[in-house]
């Protein structure tokens, strides 16, 4: 494949496929900080380093990618692997920006499930939960401020937190809402439904680039035989393991509803991790009883702690599912629970290289247009009111955690406001405050 090639000042080279390769993997080990901490992270080496890509054009991929269900961060690493080398250099840079933080996860998920009940892995556990808690409401908050533009889309926002905190509505059911109203409202009140631009003007210039405000790269332009192409592939690598858990297995082995369900949970992602983890809470804590309530809690924190996308929670919810469930015997757990970490890894983050590959064009095609856009921003808003269910969710295992007719935990409700004021207040990073909550935490249970 042609190399991309970097001009400094008069001089050119050509970015290396192993060159590019080994910037998206130490870009898996560094990427801290969630969604907003991984696209800072990618800024400031790929526009603001290296010049690999524009300021304009990074932001023009960040907003398609905030257009879609799943991951935005991993799915621009994969828009920018793909600008930079074609359909392989998505492949990779989308692989390796998460394959680093699966493999943690893995090893993070056995050590908790195996240690979990150590007084010292307990006590900081207890502190962190309620950090969790502070997390998830300055998330509320954060894309809150972002999607509820005007009272319209409060209004759907209020009216998701209500079906699902009332009436238990299930996620997917309040997405497809959203989005009709959006249609609807895109059509008769389309000022309502404008999206905004979300990052800021890309007024900035940090020198020429390899893909420069005005580069032409004729392998984004949008052709059908690409678009047939990638989708076929994608149907492959989706329905062979499927069916072979299938076939092998049965369909109501852990494995396969657990590949069924968090293909499923790929899809309803827009808006991001948190979007996507009342889904995962309802299958996986209600429905399927993979984890309990607090264990999910545990996970958030675990995946807020790692670098790569936060939705590798699901790898957490995966092992810690299938080791319990010791289908392959009690001396095999960690096996089970590794290959389920793997495998809905696959499945959660396969639709993403496919919306990018083959939907990268089609969705350039559709910038700007309302109809598109219109239900896309409905949905944004509907998941500020599901997020906020969730906060409620947390911070009741959290303080009450034997029910309302238990006791109310003080040592937990003084850490979780110190969480928030930490990052409300002082604006500290999620990783600091995780860390002094988990040690306060310690402290409290070597002091009860």
């Amino acid at each position: 494949m042609s190399e991309p090639a970097e001009r400094t000042g008069t001089a050119t080279r050509s970015i290396g496929f192993g060159e590019a390769s080994r910037c998206w993997l130490r870009l898996g080990f560094i990427s801290f900080g969630g969604p907003a901490g991984q696209i800072a992270i990618m800024h400031q080496e790929l526009v603001e380093r290296r010049r690999w890509i524009s300021e304009r054009r990074f932001l023009h991929a960040l907003n398609y990618c905030m257009l879609l269900p799943g991951p935005e961060a991993q799915q621009l690493a994969i828009y920018i692997g793909w600008l930079l080398h074609r359909t392989w250099g998505g492949i990779v840079a989308g692989a390796l920006f998460v394959l680093p933080s699966l493999f943690i996860l893995i090893a993070l998920s056995w050590i908790y499930i195996a240690f979990g009940d150590v007084p010292l892995v307990a006590g900081v556990f207890y502190g962190i939960k309620p950090a969790v808690t502070a997390i998830v409401v300055q998330a509320t908050w954060r894309i809150g401020g972002r999607a509820l533009k005007n009272h319209a889309l409060v209004a759907i926002a209020a009216a998701a937190f209500v079906a699902i905190f009332v009436f238990n509505i299930p996620f997917p059911w309040i997405v497809g809402c959203a989005a009709l109203l959006g249609a609807a409202g895109g059509k008769w009140w389309p000022e309502k439904f404008h999206a905004g631009g979300g990052h800021g003007a890309a007024d900035k210039d940090f020198g020429p680039a390899v893909i420069d405000d005005d580069v032409p790269l004729d392998h984004t332009r949008f052709r059908w035989p690409h678009l047939l192409l990638v989708i076929a592939a994608g149907a492959v690598l989706w329905l062979v393991p499927m069916a072979l858990l299938c076939g092998v297995l049965g369909w109501d082995h852990t494995l396969t509803k657990m590949s069924w369900f968090f293909t499923t949970a790929a899809l309803l992602t827009f808006g991001g991790a948190y979007a996507v983890l009342p889904y995962v809470y309802q299958g996986a804590v209600g429905n399927f009883g993979w984890v309990s309530g607090p264990q999910m809690i545990d996970g958030l924190a675990l995946g807020e702690t790692t670098p790569g996308p936060l939705i590798m929670v699901v790898a957490f919810v995966g092992f810690i599912g299938a080791y319990g469930d010791a289908f392959f015997g009690s001396q095999l757990r960690f096996a089970a629970g590794a290959l389920a970490a793997i495998l809905v890894t696959w499945f959660t983050f396969l639709p993403s290289f496919l919306f990018i590959l083959a939907g990268g064009p089609l969705v350039e095609s559709t910038h700007g247009n309302l109809r598109f856009t219109a239900p896309l921003t409905a949905i944004t808003a509907a998941v500020v009111g599901v997020v906020l269910n969730l906060a409620l969710f947390f911070g009741y295992h959290v303080l009450w955690p034997e029910g309302f007719a238990g006791h109310f935990d003080w040592p937990s409700a003084v850490i979780a406001i110190a969480a928030a004021v930490a990052l409300f207040g002082f604006r500290r990073g999620v990783i600091e405050t995780i860390a002094a909550c988990g040690a306060a935490g310690l402290l409290a249970t070597l002091l009860a």
